[in-house]
């Protein structure tokens, strides 16, 4: 009976949003694990800081569909997974992969971990109080977490994933075509 009231809400909510159920048609492996919202959810404006302490926001990435990966670099299958990031930003110019150090991150711990995991386009963001976390409910790492172009959260995967499987770039092409 549980299984059946599962199923049903799933459709319920894949049926409230027009195209929702070809974008879930094709999560597969680690991408089953990704929640579709059946409304964009509006995120907090919050100051994120690159390796030189520069001041950045995520309106700078307004119009353009966005990977927001929340980890850190104590944490194992965040470190796993950052390699996928930095493929998926590769194999997808068109898409804004930013991945958000949170909490107590030092900046030579990032750039190290960054050199021997050779990820070479990823940009260097840190939320040091995890302010932007914690007004995302983000209650463990790592975090994905899609953004439309306005900027609005759409979707959310708890855990790590393949971001540059096949399931991942039709998911993430499929909702950049259907914006």
């Amino acid at each position: 009976m549980r299984k059946l009231l599962v199923v049903l809400y799933t459709a319920f909510l894949i049926g409230a949003n027009p195209g929702w159920a070809d974008v879930a048609a094709l999560r597969d492996g680690d991408m089953k694990k990704l929640a579709l919202h059946d409304a964009p959810v509006t995120i907090p404006e919050v100051v994120l800081l690159d390796a030189e302490d520069g001041e950045h926001s995520l309106a700078e990435y307004r119009g353009k569909w966005v990977v927001l990966n929340f980890w850190a670099t104590w944490c194992a299958p965040c470190r796993h997974e950052m390699p996928s990031l930095d493929r998926l930003q590769t194999a997808m110019p068109d898409l804004a992969v930013v991945p958000v150090a949170t909490g107590r991150n030092a900046v030579e711990g990032i750039k190290r971990f960054f050199d021997e995991a050779q990820i070479k386009t990823l940009p260097i963001l840190r939320d040091p109080k995890s302010e932007l976390a914690r007004g995302m409910a983000v209650m463990g790492l790592p975090v994905t977490v899609i953004l439309n172009p306005e900027g609005q959260e759409v979707a959310r995967l708890i855990g790590d994933a393949e971001w540059d499987s096949d399931s991942a770039k039709a998911v993430l092409g499929a909702l950049m075509a259907g914006q």
